[in-house]
């Protein structure tokens, strides 16, 4: 099997040549860009297996690039932010990013994150998914926890749907509630806030200390398996 192919987009030459080694050292064929058109001109010839980009890029945002991107592809691609970029965060988890990572960061973090991105896109949800305690036939829309059936209203299974067939990635508020609720819901946080805390009643052990579905605060919420 071939090398996955990783590009890093950054305009810090220092941060590019040290992701470079390291991505090179993990085993990932690299290319680098320090520009928005730079990175698209690299992706369209040589379209790679996952995207590594900073938000702050000197001819434009990150968020644009990432929503270029998934005009026409759908690899992972993982974020980079400066503390206290939070809206610009989101805008690009909105825009179709899969993950962030919050500058300055430890370069085992951000590995093990784009191996999370890149495995997601390898795996195929079957119809029944096992969580550790937690049983998800997504079928027969039947949920049991340690063996006991789970009693879940319509919504509530097609919330819990949404984060099961995106283990481990980062969905934002809008993203969910666009995708449950439809469009028009695309703003009512609050909304969702109350559905997430019925759900963690039912599938939690301790609702209080969430070992399944996580706050990502002032960013949304992540569907994890428990260590």
């Amino acid at each position: 099997m071939s090398a996955a192919r990783i590009l890093v987009v950054d305009d810090e030459s220092q941060i590019l040549r040290a992701l470079r080694t390291s991505l090179q050292a993990a085993g990932y064929e690299v290319d680098v860009a320090a520009t928005a058109a730079e990175a698209l001109t690299s992706a369209a010839a040589h379209p790679p297996d996952g995207v590594i980009l900073d938000l702050m890029l000197p001819d434009g945002s990150g968020t644009d690039v990432c929503r270029e991107f998934r005009r026409w592809t759908n690899v992972p691609i993982l974020v980079l932010s400066a503390v206290g970029d939070e809206q610009e965060k989101v805008a690009a988890l909105d825009a179709g990013a899969d993950d962030y990572v919050t500058k300055p960061f430890g370069i085992d973090e951000l590995l093990a994150r784009l191996r999370a991105a890149l495995r997601r896109v390898d795996v195929i949800t079957g119809p029944v998914v096992e969580l550790g305690d937690l049983v998800v036939d997504l079928e027969r829309r039947l949920v049991t926890l340690r063996g006991e059936p789970v009693s879940l209203t319509p919504t509530e299974f097609e919330l819990l749907r949404l984060f099961v067939r995106n283990e481990g990635k980062l969905l934002t508020h809008p993203t969910i509630l666009r995708e449950v609720w439809g469009p028009r819901y695309g703003a009512e946080s609050h909304y969702l806030h109350v559905y997430v805390s019925q759900l963690r009643r039912k599938i939690e052990p301790d609702p209080a200390r969430p070992r399944f579905l996580l706050t990502e605060p002032g960013a949304g919420y992540r569907l994890v398996r428990p260590s």
